[in-house]
């Protein structure tokens, strides 16, 4: 009776379904940055000058243009404002994956020296450890930087608004921020194989944003053509931003794919959470 008693009483195995998982991911994720913003407003001063020296030398790249623009009236077919727009909107959804997924570029290094097999053991994700290890709120000096540009450009600008057009604003800064940060996810699963290859995925995620920057007139058209159809950077800003100042769109594209960001975004995020499962699968320890 008392082993029939115990089988009646005892626990039920547990099986961890992919949305609990998500869910555990996005509370131990909540959970680390908590951690992390207490330990950055014990030095608040060290804090704000930290996040004003990110404002500061995020902003010297919109000075870069001017600094063009003092010297022509266009740049490829586009004025400053217009230039503006792209700026504000590709550096603010940057600005936002970087905050959220910008320690990703570190997984390398945690390969190398055999500090991620201490994330193994832990019951949380490792996708959430890894991405709010030593979160920077300092970030949020780029996203400032860009918001003000974005900004400038909306009031200088004469647009002619439609509900799609102001609905494609947001929307383009939070698809665009989803797609960078697929981008760190994918550029991480990387460096399971390559452990050096932080640079690698920089050349894609702040190497993409300084590109999204200028028109995409200014490019070769196979470039343009690769940041479309290969790495869609260019449904972070171009494409959406095109549709918003009535521009005609590279190569040739209709004009409804200004609506696919949020698609693209997603796409892109089945394909690294696919990559970062083979990566981290193929993972072996280094027996430290």
């Amino acid at each position: 009776m008392a082993e029939i008693q115990a089988e009646r009483t005892a626990a039920p195995p547990v099986v961890f379904s992919e949305r609990s998982r998500l869910v555990e991911g996005v509370r131990a994720y909540g959970l680390i940055v908590a951690m992390w913003l207490r330990s950055t407003m014990a030095y608040r001063a060290s804090f704000v000058m930290t996040t004003v020296g990110n404002f500061v030398s995020t902003a010297f790249d919109f000075v870069t243009i001017m600094l063009m623009f003092a010297h022509v009236d266009v740049l490829g077919g586009f004025t400053l404002p217009e230039v503006a727009l792209l700026y504000g909107t590709s550096a603010t959804a940057f600005g936002l994956a970087d905050l959220v997924l910008g320690s990703m570029d570190r997984l390398g290094r945690r390969v190398r020296d055999g500090t991620l097999d201490t994330l193994l053991v832990r019951p949380v994700p490792v996708l959430a450890q890894v991405a709010a290890d030593r979160f920077a709120l300092r970030r949020l000096g780029r996203i400032t930087q860009g918001l003000l540009v974005l900004g400038y450009a909306l009031v200088t600008l004469d647009i002619a608004w439609t509900p799609v057009k102001v609905v494609m604003l947001p929307m383009m800064v939070l698809s665009g921020a989803a797609i960078f940060g697929a981008v760190f996810v994918v550029g991480a699963a990387f460096q399971f194989y390559a452990q050096d290859a932080s640079e690698v995925q920089n050349a894609f995620t702040y190497g993409g944003t300084t590109m999204l920057q200028y028109p995409p007139t200014v490019f070769a058209k196979d470039l343009v053509r690769g940041v479309t159809f290969v790495v869609p950077l260019a449904f972070v800003s171009w494409l959406p931003a095109l549709y918003v100042l009535g521009r005609d769109y590279p190569l040739d594209l209709p004009r409804w794919v200004a609506g696919l960001p949020p698609l693209v975004a997603a796409g892109c995020w089945v394909l690294a959470g696919l990559a970062w499962r083979v990566g981290l699968r193929s993972y072996r320890s280094t027996g430290s």
